[in-house]
C-alpha cells in the first residue's frame, strides 16, 4: 500500500485527513526510535571508554603489593598507597 498524501483520507478509517490524524503519530514513533538508538550508542561508548581507561590505568601504574602487617597496599618502591 502506498503512503497516503497529507491531504488524503487517513487509512485508519477515522474519516479525517491523514495530516490531522495518524501522520503526527508516525513521526513521533520514528523520532523515538532514533532517540533510543542514539542513547544506546552513547551508553555503549561510555562503557567502552570506561573499560579502556580502567585497563590502561592498571597497565601503566606502579605494581602494588599488599602489606599484611600494615593492612594496606604499597607500590613496588615501598611507598604506601591509600
Amino acid at each position: 500500500m502506498a503512503k497516503p498524501g497529507r491531504n488524503d483520507l487517513c487509512p485508519c478509517g477515522s474519516g479525517r485527513k491523514y495530516k490531522k490524524c495518524c501522520e503526527a503519530k508516525e513521526r513521533s514513533q520514528a523520532n523515538g526510535r532514533m532517540l533510543m538508538i542514539l542513547v544506546g550508542a552513547g551508553v555503549l561508548a561510555a562503557v567502552l571508554v570506561g573499560i579502556v581507561s580502567f585497563s590502561s590505568e592498571r597497565a601503566s601504574g606502579p605494581t602494588r603489593v599488599w602489606s599484611t602487617e600494615h593492612g594496606h597496599y604499597h607500590d613496588a618502591s615501598g611507598t604506601a598507597v591509600p
